[in-house]
């Protein structure tokens, strides 16, 4: 059974050899394997058909490809992670278990050579976001590095120059058209992908699509519309270019054209539907499994918390024993308006006291009476 081969970046730091090998110039370099985040969605880049199945073409010795020429400073982080520095933007730079060699001689040449600025020969891998307002990632794969040979792909390409070979269309998670580069057909692959897994074909079969920008290009980038008829759909061609590209604007931009367009593909493999799903249905269930064990967790560090609160609601109930004595002390506030009020309870007496005040005057008015009731008695 043919083993699949390592997509993931390796970012262990292998054992150099003594002296560096020259890198390997593939002359059919197989596609990037890339992580695209939205592969797992139903992405009507082509028509869905069987993992089993491929697509048929007339077009014998076109492949899709995507290589090109890198020149930027290779570094490595603290945890061990390459990187490739480029117009002030970092780029990931990671390897395959096939490819260690290159990776290995790279690494020597650097160390013996003290030179960090290197002229690269790539894969490009692209990592699209659901979310439209989070841009797309790109890193690179190597393939080798250039000493000037005189023939292969660093004698071909100039500095940052790539040969792009692909379907041209758009697609959900990017606003502008892409290339997309699928696997490449052949028997080998065919058996391996009949006896693995879902999860292992989709992640075979990957596709990369790589954000090209081209004006006035001879043929229109194919858009998928749910609501016309499947038989009306129409398919994306495929187009050969080269392309430059641009780390300032983190996309490829058109150069010239390698060949005519052409309305069918060679063939490729594609993951169908039903694995997508069901990979999916998979990743559902796993973080679903993941979410009961955290949850049961966190009532262990609630209950260790609750026990901590026990002794503020015995904090509360003696706040109010606390502020009992409070009402007790405004008690007396209404004493002292009592107090008031008997204090104002004079003002009555006092006038009572005006009034008895006032009351010599009838006895004055008496007097006089009794005054005038005497006069007759002398007059008399």
């Amino acid at each position: 059974m043919m083993t699949e081969p390592e997509l993931e970046q390796t970012t262990a730091t292998p054992d150099t050899p003594d002296t560096p090998e020259p890198p390997k110039k593939p002359e059919t370099p197989e596609p990037p394997e890339t992580s695209d985040t939205s592969d797992t969605s139903d992405t009507p880049e082509t028509s869905d058909t069987p993992e089993e199945e491929t697509k048929e073409s007339e077009n014998d010795g076109i492949i899709f490809q995507a290589i090109g020429i890198v020149v930027g400073d290779v570094s490595w982080s603290d945890e061990g992670r390459a990187m490739l520095t480029m117009a002030g933007r970092d780029y990931p730079l990671f390897y395959t278990s096939r490819l260690r060699k290159a990776f290995n001689a790279l690494k020597l040449e650097i160390k013996n050579t003290g030179e960090a600025t290197q002229r690269l020969i790539v894969y490009p891998r692209v990592t699209h976001f659901p979310q439209r307002t989070k841009s797309h990632q790109i890193s690179f794969q190597l393939v080798g590095f250039s000493k000037g040979e005189p023939d292969g792909v660093a004698a071909q390409l100039e500095d940052f120059e790539f040969q792009l070979r692909g379907l041209w269309q758009f697609i959900p998670v990017c606003r502008g058209p892409v290339v997309s580069i699928f696997r490449n057909f052949n028997r080998d692959r065919l058996d391996y992908i009949k006896q693995a897994e879902p999860a292992q074909k989709v992640r075979f079969m990957k596709a990369s699509h790589l954000p090209l920008m081209w004006k006035d290009s001879p043929v229109k980038p194919f858009r998928f519309n749910p609501k016309t008829p499947k038989e009306e759909q129409g398919h994306p061609a495929f187009i050969q270019v080269k392309a430059k590209f641009l780390p300032t604007r983190n996309l490829f931009e058109f150069d010239a054209l390698l060949a005519p367009p052409l309305d069918k593909a060679p063939k490729f493999l594609k993951a169908s539907k039903a694995d997508k799903t069901a990979v999916q249905q998979e990743k559902r269930q796993n973080k679903s499994k993941q979410k009961p064990t955290k949850g049961r967790e966190k009532p262990e560090g609630k209950e260790q918390q609750s026990e901590g609160k026990e002794q503020k609601p015995t904090i509360k109930r003696q706040k109010p024993e606390v502020k009992k004595p409070k009402p007790e002390a405004k008690e007396p506030k209404p004493t002292t308006d009592e107090q008031k009020v008997e204090a104002k309870e004079p003002k009555p007496t006092t006038d009572e006291q005006k009034v008895e005040a006032k009351k010599p005057k009838p006895s004055k008015v008496r007097k006089r009476v009794k005054a005038k009731e005497q006069k007759p008695e002398d007059k008399q």
